[in-house]
């Protein structure tokens, strides 16, 4: 096992605990905000080793995530064990056009990594006319590159040319399927494919709060309307 595979085992081992102790109720706001940066720290580590291919980097971020973990454990704070085996962390898929991003996507993005390995299977271009009957405002390379560029994402692909949820389950393996608000039109098609391959369909139900605009039909609204003032 070189370096590489070495931390890769260790960010692992301290998802798995972060998996294991969320969601967290009842406990102070303080408390809460350290197991935040600890998961933070993770992502950070998954991302300088993925992407950045920098291992030492990768080591001192989860390092710190675990000594964050270890210091309320030591409190009495929090209660739990450190695996002697790391688990096989689940595969997590979500797909999407994600044009114009917004804080509905990342809320979606941030709620999907919780529950393991993220995935991102962004439209094409002529799948998104098909179904939309228009054409995206941005181009489905630039939506790629804006996708891969969020923490929570830890691979992101463009989709099939003809659009199949089969083929993408049987690409990507997914244990989870996860499905945002708005994507009740395909809803039913994604679960019944996905009963066919034994993976598990979830739902994040609730939209992102504070923010006005949460979706990109809203921001092309507000934009028209702007323009129409501007212009008059």
């Amino acid at each position: 096992m070189d370096e590489k595979d070495k931390v890769r085992k260790y960010i692992r081992n301290v998802r798995a605990v972060l998996s294991n102790i969320r969601p967290l109720e009842g406990v102070d706001e303080k408390v809460s905000y350290i197991v935040d940066l600890a998961e933070k720290y993770c992502q950070d580590a998954q991302y300088y080793l993925d992407e950045r291919n920098d291992v030492f980097t990768s080591l001192a971020c989860i390092a710190y995530s675990e000594g964050l973990l270890d210091a309320l454990r030591f409190l009495g704070i929090l209660d739990f064990e450190w695996p002697k085996e790391a688990p096989r962390e689940r595969r997590v898929l979500v797909g999407g056009v994600f044009d114009i991003l917004h804080p509905g996507h990342v809320f979606l993005l941030q709620k999907a990594r919780e529950k393991g390995r993220l995935i991102v299977v962004v439209a094409r271009d002529e799948n998104v006319e098909k179904m939309k009957g228009r054409p995206p405002v941005i181009p489905e390379k630039q939506r790629l590159a804006m996708i891969k560029s969020i923490r929570y994402v830890d691979e992101a692909y463009l989709g099939e040319r003809e659009f199949s949820v089969g083929k993408v389950i049987e690409k990507y393996k997914p244990d989870i399927i996860v499905l945002g608000p708005d994507q009740e039109n395909i809803a039913s098609i994604v679960r019944k494919e996905a009963g066919k391959y034994g993976v598990k369909v979830e739902k994040v139900a609730n939209r992102v709060k504070n923010f006005p605009l949460t979706s990109s039909s809203q921001i092309i609204k507000r934009v028209l309307e702007l323009f129409n003032v501007l212009t008059r």
